[in-house]
């Protein structure tokens, strides 16, 4: 998560207030960090002043602006090696490798309009426990496309590189390929149409559940699931 300059010890208060255990700060590519783990036991990362973030923040959280989070800076991948994945990223995905430090090798996409696109950090660490599929764990890295002709051509480019690309799925609000990246983390590229707005307004967004066709059948399960909220 990508914080302003000067913002981790704001961050580490309010964290240790809500009853949430930090580490650091620790140095990373020159970048200052916190660590910590959600409530379901999920490592997340709060980065101060990432180089050339500019993610505006959400007014409506009560958090002063100077210190309200910009966004997702990043993600990290735990890899057994690091050379096929690599291979992934910058060959095929077109992105450019930062820098690497220690076991850790940085990539980002080529962006044109600004840095907000986030990092992929590719992890060696070959002793690390096998993933699993749980609570506190990540499913799958999702990466966004332009449309359904740039999608189109992405499952052409990956299929002639023998990667088992999914057919088009589609999500109601985005339609969605998949893959396995060489170290068996599952891929997504969907669209940025037809988006969040397909059934409720801009001011809207976020006041009700709403659900793809797909599970509207299973609404009432699912409600009883849901944390509530005052």
């Amino acid at each position: 998560l990508a914080a302003p300059g000067g913002s981790l010890d704001f961050w580490q208060d309010r964290l240790a207030k809500a009853g949430v255990l930090t580490g650091g700060p620790f140095k990373r590519f020159g970048e200052e960090w916190i660590g910590f783990y959600d409530f379901d036991g999920l490592g997340l990362e709060i980065v101060s002043a990432p180089e050339g973030w500019t993610g505006q923040p959400w007014g409506g959280a009560g958090i002063p602006p100077e210190h309200a989070l910009r966004g997702i800076a990043g993600v990290s991948l735990t890899e057994e090696g690091f050379e096929s994945t690599a291979a992934l990223l910058t060959s095929e995905m077109g992105m450019r490798n930062l820098r690497e430090e220690g076991n850790r090798f940085r990539f980002a996409a080529a962006s044109e309009g600004g840095a907000t696109s986030g990092w992929v950090d590719v992890l060696c660490a070959p002793d690390a426990p096998r993933g699993r599929v749980a609570s506190g764990t990540v499913h799958h890295l999702a990466f966004r496309v332009n449309d359904d002709v740039a999608q189109e051509a992405w499952r052409r480019t990956l299929a002639a590189e023998g990667y088992n690309v999914s057919p088009v799925m589609d999500r109601h609000y985005f339609r969605s390929i998949y893959f396995r990246e060489p170290g068996g983390i599952l891929f997504e590229l969907a669209t940025d149409p037809p988006g969040f707005t397909a059934d409720e307004r801009p001011g809207e967004l976020g006041s009700s559940l709403k659900l793809p066709r797909t599970l509207e059948p299973m609404r009432s399960r699912i409600e009883a699931g849901l944390p509530q909220f005052p």
